[in-house]
């Protein structure tokens, strides 16, 4: 961002929204001593996370670590037109993104996954699996845990890998 403090964005909501994102996940990637050397703390081993989209009626993945409940936000299955589709779909995922409760969902996990990473990594764990539910774990589960996982990808070094599955969609 170019502008003098206090100098006004010419940006749209959903640009504004979307830029803040980036800049809140790249300040907390590159904090301190960055994630890549609190991850490795003197070991070889990489600390693997995983992102899992499910659905609450289906039960939770198994070995989660955190559990986010993503039920508060608009439920794109009372949509004739997206019902059939998943999280995957891009018509689904502008319905979820032009959410601003979705938008601050990411900012918000980003920032205490930011928080939490290093954390695991300095005590030495070498897996961390973060649930991401939704009712059926088809629509708003499945597009976060991508849009996580897609950030995360994006920012974490090397020494932090990044998967997504969904629970769900098989």
């Amino acid at each position: 961002d170019q502008r003098e403090p206090g100098q006004k964005s010419e940006l749209s909501p959903d640009e504004n929204a979307r830029q803040e994102m980036r800049q809140a996940a790249t300040h907390w990637f590159t904090l301190g001593t960055g994630v890549a050397d609190q991850c490795v703390s003197g070991t070889s081993s990489q600390l693997q996370i995983r992102l899992m989209s499910f659905g609450f009626k289906h039960g939770l993945p198994k070995n989660s670590d955190l559990v986010f409940d993503v039920r508060f936000l608009t439920n794109p299955h009372f949509v004739p037109e997206l019902r059939e589709h998943t999280g995957l779909d891009p018509k689904v995922a502008d319905f979820i993104k032009a959410d601003p409760k979705a938008q601050e969902f990411v900012r918000r996990t980003l920032d205490y996954l930011g928080f939490l990473i290093p954390q695991y990594a300095a005590e030495g764990k070498s897996y961390l699996t973060i649930g991401i539910g939704c009712t059926g774990g088809k629509h708003r589960s499945v597009f976060l845990a991508e849009e996580l996982g897609r950030l995360l990808k994006a920012n974490l070094t090397q020494d932090v890998s990044v998967t997504v599955d969904h629970q769900d969609l098989r």
